[in-house]
């Protein structure tokens, strides 16, 4: 797929004073609260004051945009940490170059009323799931975590309609709901969920959002300017929540709803304040999960994986 037949480009214009290097970053979805960081910077003309004239594009198929890295059609993509562990044994030439969202977003959802008290009721049940591999390896781990393997339960493939399934009955967990988000949206629905936290259920500790950049023809200095621009941003977010979800929830009517004000409150404690450092056992211990897990054939080192552009 070329770059230029990706739907929905969002190209906010920057006024550099000078010729600014130009650079495209692919986000992960559409545009939503854990972005906020990269269109609060855009917006406030943070990559600007960097010499960074950035391109912002909401892909058609999200599974597109760390592809298009890998291939040299982007500088940037937003992607999520499990996967980039699977896609480098893959042979994907990718490596984390940054931070946005720092910790877990995952979870397992159920109905707060329903009759799943503890993971442990899931025998024999339906839960749901939309990207395949990693989410079973994450309901996995947590079953294990209660004695239960995935073959005490029914795995159903919903697609992206995860809330809908689950308030609906078709299914009686979702495995890959997003606290901030799927939550969010029942509670508006009247309904009230339930989320298990996957970090207290078993599974280590990682990074949710990430950017990623081709390991053999990313810029090292742009990054490093970008991650800049995007750890002011984020500084202006923790101290200005308000006046920040304005200049984000302005760029956009469709932003302007309930659900999306829920989700940027609930999002801006999880934004890395330091979006350029790097936790190396926080990718050691996810490598050797999925190693363990059965999902990749042996363990990469961190270096392979995650680096720091600024120290290098």
């Amino acid at each position: 797929m070329r770059l230029a037949s990706l739907t929905a480009t969002i190209a906010f214009a920057a006024s550099p004073l000078m010729a600014a290097d130009d650079m495209t970053i692919i986000l992960d979805w559409f545009i939503n609260p854990d972005h906020g960081p990269i269109i609060v910077a855009q917006e406030k003309g943070y990559f600007a004051e960097q010499d960074l004239a950035v391109e912002i594009i909401a892909p058609a198929d999200p599974s597109d945009p760390p592809k298009l890295v890998a291939a040299g059609q982007a500088d940037l993509a937003i992607s999520y940490q499990p996967q980039l562990h699977l896609q480098i044994h893959e042979g994907l030439p990718l490596q984390r170059v940054g931070t946005l969202v720092a910790t877990p977003l995952n979870c397992l959802l159920t109905l707060a009323d329903g009759p799943i008290r503890t993971p442990a009721d899931l025998t024999g049940k339906k839960v749901g799931f939309s990207v395949g591999g990693v989410e079973e390896a994450v309901l996995g781990s947590i079953l294990r975590h209660h004695d239960l393997s995935l073959d005490d339960v029914e795995l159903v493939n919903v697609n992206w309609s995860l809330s809908p399934s689950l308030m609906s009955g078709q299914v009686d967990a979702v495995i890959g709901a997003y606290r901030n988000f799927e939550l969010n949206q029942m509670d508006i629905e009247g309904v009230e969920g339930n989320c298990f936290f996957v970090e207290e259920e078993g599974l280590p500790a990682y990074d949710e959002l990430i950017y990623v950049a081709n390991t053999g023809s990313m810029d090292k200095d742009m990054i490093a300017r970008f991650l800049a621009a995007t750890e002011k941003a984020t500084q202006y977010i923790v101290n200005h929540p308000q006046d920040s979800w304005e200049v984000f929830s302005g760029t956009s009517a469709e932003l302007q709803d309930e659900l999306n004000a829920r989700a940027w409150t609930d999002t801006l404690p999880r934004f890395a304040l330091r979006p350029a450092a790097l936790d190396a056992g926080r990718y050691a211990a996810f490598e050797s999960f999925l190693n363990e897990a059965g999902l990749t054939p042996n363990v990469n080192a961190v270096s392979e994986i995650a680096i720091d552009v600024t120290a290098e």
